[in-house]
């Protein structure tokens, strides 16, 4: 190996505004979260490849040899991910057990870092290592949680693999790629969100590998060069709920009233690109209160039209009850119909205001965290630059 260990993470994501417009060809803006996603990866000479995913409750060993007779004979040794080899992903779910019914989360990430792995060292002689990943993201909140995922083990085992440098030099406390070797951790984290997913739009781990915002609009993805860094309050409901239903939902809706529907899209889309100019504004010039005002509005608008959609729910309805009386601004992110929303903290918003919301909200069952959208993708950490107890979790095992 090119490296005898190395920390990485990845942010989550959150939609800040477009949600549901974007499958009817509106723009979207997905953020980073900064809740994020850590992978300790470190050699070992135990002649066995180790996963430890605490978050869970998944630890897994396997012998070099047995791994080794999964390699399809015609399997070249490839350093670009662009599409699947069917016949590897064939062998490694008869491996793991996969039936048709067998999908859960374990058996999707276990897939997907071994068919990850045994793609980069096909070829040469396979590495024995330990892989440890620790999220503070929740599972199943479409929160981006497997993209994070992914883009960690695309990042550690192409460091591995020394089909891209490790970044970080001796007095750094973080580094990243460069855009070359991040298109390419990009291409091969899509490929683990296609073993967990099936058919990802590649929003999720675009915005881990680059963080900051994206603009999504008809399959394209641009970063936004430069943004701001936003306070915001994130919220899970714990309401389960179907995007595959919601989305339906809302095409039958459009089907049944176009009149109606579509100019509701048309201002979906319209708030999206307002957003955008204003996040843009506030990097080239100095950030006002009005900024933040438009910001709030845009947000209170959008979840109106998301309830007009249909894919609000009551649980949301009391989220932005309890953030308002406090004069704060909340919409839901993602599919809705339960699920996740955001709350706008402005820079002065004290942090007594924001501790007593946070309680409220959690009185109602809900969690609730503090947080950040904007901020940095993937990055190499060293160990003095991660929170002591990440840093023991990921060391435990």
């Amino acid at each position: 190996m090119h490296i005898e260990e190395c920390i990485v993470s990845a942010p989550g994501k959150a939609i800040l505004h477009g949600e549901h417009a974007v499958v009817h060809g509106k723009v979207a803006l997905a953020v980073s979260l900064n809740l994020r996603t850590y992978l300790w990866l470190k050699a070992s000479s135990t002649g066995k490849v180790c996963i430890n995913l605490p978050n869970i409750d998944t630890f897994l060993c396997w012998d070099l040899s047995d791994l080794k007779q999964l390699i399809p004979d015609s399997f070249a040794n490839r350093k670009e991910g662009k599409c699947l080899n069917a016949e590897l992903v064939r062998r490694l779910r008869e491996f793991v057990g996969v039936t048709n019914g067998n999908l859960d989360t374990r058996t999707m990430a276990t897939l997907a870092f071994l068919y990850i792995y045994l793609s980069l060292f096909g070829t040469k002689d396979l590495p024995s290592l330990t892989v440890s990943v620790w999220s503070e993201l929740p599972t199943g909140a479409g929160l981006g949680s497997s993209a994070a995922f992914s883009v960690c083990l695309a990042a550690g085992l192409l460091s591995a693999s020394g089909a891209i440098p490790a970044p970080l030099k001796e007095w750094d406390d973080t580094a990243r790629w460069c855009q070359e070797d991040m298109e390419l951790i990009n291409s091969w984290a899509f490929q683990g969100e296609m073993i967990i997913h099936g058919n990802p739009s590649g929003v999720d781990n675009a915005v881990g590998t680059w963080g900051g915002i994206l603009r999504f609009l008809s399959g394209k993805i641009i970063p936004l060069n430069r943004v701001p860094l936003l306070r915001i309050l994130l919220t899970n409901t714990k309401v389960p709920r179907s995007t595959k239903v919601l989305v339906a939902g809302v095409k039958d809706k459009i089907n049944k009233f176009p009149s109606i529907m579509n100019p509701v899209l048309d201002s979906v889309n319209a708030i999206s690109c307002t957003c955008e100019k204003i996040l843009s504004e506030m990097t080239s010039e100095p950030i006002t209160g009005e900024h933040y005002n438009v910001l709030e509005e845009l947000i209170d608008i959008n979840q109106h039209h998301l309830n007009v959609m249909g894919v609000g729910h009551p649980t949301l309805d009391t989220i932005c009850r309890i953030t308002l009386a406090r004069g704060l601004h909340s919409k839901l992110t993602g599919a809705g119909g339960g699920g996740c929303a955001i709350t706008l903290l402005r820079p002065e918003t004290d942090c007594l205001v924001a501790q007593s919301t946070i309680r409220d909200l959690k009185d109602c069952g809900f969690d609730c965290w503090e947080t950040s959208i904007g901020g940095p993708g993937v990055q190499q950490h060293s160990p003095l630059s991660v929170r002591e107890e990440v840093l023991e979790m990921l060391k435990h095992y």
